[in-house]
């Protein structure tokens, strides 16, 4: 899987979760750790590095602290984790890349 990446955000210190789009149509994040197996918590400005009229497709749970609980398919591939830097704390998963779907009327010129 190929890596292209579309932000960082949510940490002064370098620290940051990351989005990256792949070449299989997904989305990987990298957010920090939590204690459940295939859940990264990981800020809500994070979001807004998805592509144009695309978002992250799994559900994710606002903690109230300004960050989201989101899960997906672990990344455990040597290859693909080499294309990324991250920090002990931190950990990768894939998820789905939705396309965004606008209802109603356009306004008229």
């Amino acid at each position: 899987m190929w890596l292209k990446f579309l932000g960082k955000g949510g940490s002064g210190d370098g620290e940051c979760p990351t989005l990256f789009a792949t070449d299989t149509g997904t989305y990987v994040v990298v957010g920090w750790k939590t204690e459940t197996p295939g859940t990264v918590e990981i800020p809500h400005l994070l979001t807004g590095f998805a592509e144009p009229d695309t978002f992250i497709g799994a559900t994710m749970t606002d903690t109230g602290r300004g960050t989201f609980l989101v899960s997906g398919r672990p990344i455990t591939d040597r290859e693909t984790l080499d294309q990324m830097s991250m920090e002990p704390h931190e950990t990768a998963v894939e998820v789905p890349k939705a396309e965004r779907t606008y209802y109603g009327v356009t306004a008229a010129a």
